[in-house]
């Protein structure tokens, strides 16, 4: 995973990845930070298809595997999320 890309530029490439993954468009507004990706909450209205998309990304992308955890339900809760769980995974 590229060390030197801050938090704020990983949040921003997570979001393209996300939408890209699940290939859907971004929500009215944008997508928040901390905004739920998946359940009755989430404007995204995510499955588990969906996750498993997001996961398969992730690891092509980062080369971080996102297996099927209660860890990866955590990390994939929102974009906020899932930046903190990748960026403790390069410590």
């Amino acid at each position: 995973m590229n060390e030197s890309l801050s938090l704020t530029d990983l949040i921003a490439e997570l979001k393209g990845l996300v939408l890209d993954a699940v290939e859907k468009s971004a929500p009215e507004g944008g997508l928040a930070d901390d905004e739920p990706l998946f359940g009755p909450d989430a404007r995204l209205d995510l499955d588990s298809l969906d996750a498993l998309q997001v996961s398969m990304a992730i690891q092509q992308r980062y080369g971080v595997r996102m297996p099927d955890s209660k860890e990866t339900r955590r990390a994939l809760t929102s974009i906020a999320h899932l930046a903190a769980h990748l960026s403790a995974g390069r410590s």
